[in-house]
């Protein structure tokens, strides 16, 4: 790997041995079987073990896998072949299982890198590609270098202008995805007694970021049962919905959803 990584202890570099990562300051950290290395420092949690739950992930991967989303991963394709350079270095920030880091490697090929924040997701994204390196850590406290990446992918990821613009080459680029005004409207009517409105915006770079190019896009899909109670349950609306609620939704046959999403792609200053 060709990523110089730092460690999140003392933001000295790393060196990688094959089985374990260590500074000068001796620092070490292994690399579990499956490949992946956790350099997410107890400090850096929220919880004892933050992130989405094995359950969720291996809800988002049956759903993922199904090809429902995949439009979304063909726009952020689109994005990147305008914007990134031929074999890029990558950086997918909130990669979960993998889904959307294996689909970009394998159709724009380059160096990839995934963090989440879910030890769970670094193992299962381990399993969908073996030259992807993975590592758990958090997004506001990357641990690699400054000036490694030519493009950062934040699929529907807090952006965080300050730390992407510091780990990217210059004149590298963000691609964004976030989610638009009507997204899943259909399955909100059904989890809340009233869904408001929220007409949501875009977060702030400008001392950071130029942007260069913003799209919307929507799409239909119809899911059966199962495909819906493994979308709820990769959403934060699984912890919102009440008993009730759940009931009716189980007892939906089949539901037509409106894919709402924006991509926006910004270039470091």
């Amino acid at each position: 790997m060709d990523i110089k990584l730092k460690c999140p202890v003392c933001g000295r570099e790393l060196t990688d041995n094959g089985k374990t990562l260590s500074c000068e300051k001796n620092h070490s950290f292994d690399r579990a079987r499956q490949g992946y290395v956790n350099l997410l420092p107890v400090q850096f949690k929220h919880s004892l073990d933050p992130g989405d739950t094995a359950e969720m992930l291996k809800a988002r991967r049956r759903f993922l896998d199904s090809g429902k989303y995949e439009p979304i991963c063909r726009s952020v394709l689109q994005a990147m072949r305008k914007f990134a350079p031929e074999n890029p270095k990558v950086l997918d920030i909130g990669c979960g299982e993998g889904y959307y880091t294996s689909k970009l490697k394998d159709e724009f090929p380059g160096e990839y890198m995934g963090i989440d924040i879910s030890k769970d997701g670094a193992r299962m994204a381990c399993s969908r590609d073996k030259d992807i390196f993975f590592i758990v850590a958090t997004a506001s406290h990357i641990p690699v270098a400054d000036n490694q990446f030519d493009c950062l992918c934040a699929m529907f990821s807090l952006l965080l202008p300050e730390e992407y613009a510091r780990v990217l080459k210059q004149n590298g680029c963000v691609v964004e995805v976030t989610v638009g005004n009507d997204h899943l409207k259909e399955l909100k009517n059904i989890i809340y007694d009233e869904v408001f409105f929220k007409n949501k915006h875009y977060s702030d770079c400008t001392g950071f970021f130029d942007e260069v190019q913003r799209s919307e896009y929507r799409y239909r899909i119809t899911l059966d049962n199962a495909a819906l109670k493994d979308l709820l349950l990769m959403t934060p609306h699984f912890w919102r919905i009440r008993k009730e609620r759940r009931e009716q939704l189980e007892a939906t046959d089949s539901l037509t959803l409106t894919v709402d999403y924006w991509v926006r792609v910004l270039k470091k200053k």
